[in-house]
């Protein structure tokens, strides 16, 4: 399954430059009795389901090319955002997050809480530093990174 995996990663990534959009990952896997191919892609502003649609049209196009069949059983193919509230899993991706409202997981208590939410104002190999108006006169908390269990992009209400 690994090789088909980095071969959509390959045969996509032409597409996704072609159009300014970047991969966020690729799964190929069995549910009940159907094989899905599920290439979750995104570009800053968030990806549109025309977007979906196009890469979907072209890398279907590209792999039905191929000679050997890279994908020898029947399976469907989706195209997709990684959603709002996706996980962000390493540097580059905080990194664009940057600005964000994002939802912080600890493994332990840091001023009384386990999970905090606000605007990434920075991101350093040390800490991840939010801002949220709603905690008062100190807005802004410094998170340790060996403090962070998960962090995501969140839907502020």
């Amino acid at each position: 399954m690994s090789n088909v995996v980095e071969t959509v990663k390959q045969v996509v990534k032409p597409i996704l430059d072609k159009h300014t959009f970047y991969l966020f990952d690729v799964e190929f896997v069995k549910e009940n009795k159907s094989w899905y191919l599920r290439v979750y892609i995104d570009k800053k502003g968030g990806i549109t389901i025309d977007d979906c649609v196009l890469v979907s049209d072209e890398l279907s196009e590209k792999l039905d090319e191929m000679d050997p069949d890279p994908i020898p059983q029947q399976y469907f193919l989706e195209v997709s955002s990684p959603g709002a509230e996706r996980p962000l899993r390493n540097d580059g991706e905080l990194q664009q997050a940057v600005g964000e409202y994002i939802h912080i997981s600890l493994y332990q208590n840091l001023n009384g809480q386990k999970a905090f939410e606000g605007f990434l104002r920075s991101v350093t190999s040390d800490e991840l530093v939010l801002q949220n108006d709603k905690w008062g006169k100190n807005d802004t908390i410094n998170i340790p990174r060996n403090l962070i269990a998960k962090s995501r992009l969140a839907i502020q209400f």
